[in-house]
């Protein structure tokens, strides 16, 4: 190759870099600004991130309190929250972004077939996110006051468990609840997109639906706390949705053959033989 040659493949490499250089930038400029913004408002953040837990004590008649165990604990609480909010808030400028960069080397059925799953995966992420917060964590929490027993003002117990919560763990326990969702509700976006790539097929799904069984089972025993209960609602969430996954690459498969048949291009396995 000549000295022309490396230099006409350089060029553009190096603009790539540029490019992506500035998308990095522009993403690290959202995601900055968007920290400081959550920064600035954390306390309703966590107050609203404290009502499962307040509501599942008030039906048990207690007062919600949580407490600083830790001197520096507030502040790290406070910047877990604007680093989990920042990246939220900042997540469709980065997707943005990102497809800005994946674009001009896609063809355009390829851009048809992306830019929806992009779309689609941050709502799949919220409605986890909300399934977990409304539905999960208030079974879960009333499920955990349930060991609570004697009265801790009473001298007459030979010994009480009452609730008395660390800030920094009870955030740290519903993060871990929403993220576990949120993450867990990309499977159909993932199974769908590996369909429509045809790395994945409906026939293939259907067969290794036991072993998918077992895995999901194994991954909510990871991804949530130690308990039977959220296990077993994360697998019931989760199992569904991959069903549902089966059905939409079963959908694409027969709008690829209609359209294969239409261009002449489908060959039935019968034909082969």
């Amino acid at each position: 190759m000549s000295a022309e040659d490396l230099d006409d493949t350089a060029a553009p490499l190096i603009e790539h870099l540029a490019e992506l250089r500035t998308r990095i930038l522009i993403s690290l400029g959202a995601f900055v600004v968007a920290m400081v913004a959550c920064y600035a408002v954390w306390q309703p953040v966590f107050n609203f991130l404290t009502r499962p837990i307040c509501h599942a004590l008030a039906d048990r008649g207690q007062q919600c309190g949580l407490y600083l165990i830790k001197l520096q604990e507030g502040f790290f609480v406070a910047v877990n929250i604007s680093f989990l909010g920042g990246f939220a808030l900042s997540f469709p400028v980065i997707a943005w972004q990102l497809w800005r960069f994946v674009a001009p080397g896609l063809y355009r059925n390829e851009k048809q077939a992306f830019l929806p799953f992009l779309l689609a995966s941050p709502v799949m992420f919220f409605v986890g996110a909300l399934f977990a917060y409304y539905g999960v964590l208030p079974m879960a929490f009333r499920f955990f006051l349930s060991f609570q027993q004697g009265d801790l003002s009473s001298a007459n117990e030979l010994a009480s468990i009452g609730f008395q919560g660390s800030v920094q763990e009870y955030l740290s326990l519903t993060t871990k609840f929403v993220l576990a969702f949120g993450i867990c509700f990309q499977l159909p976006v993932l199974l769908t997109l590996m369909g429509k790539a045809g790395l994945v097929s409906s026939a293939a799904l259907s067969g290794v639906r036991k072993y998918a069984i077992v895995v999901i089972l194994l991954v909510a025993a990871i991804a949530t706390p130690p308990d039977v209960i959220s296990q077993m609602m994360l697998f019931c969430a989760v199992y569904p949705l991959f069903e549902v996954s089966i059905q939409l690459v079963k959908r694409i498969e027969k709008k690829r053959e209609a359209r294969m048949r239409a261009e002449g291009t489908w060959f039935d396995e019968d034909d082969d033989e």
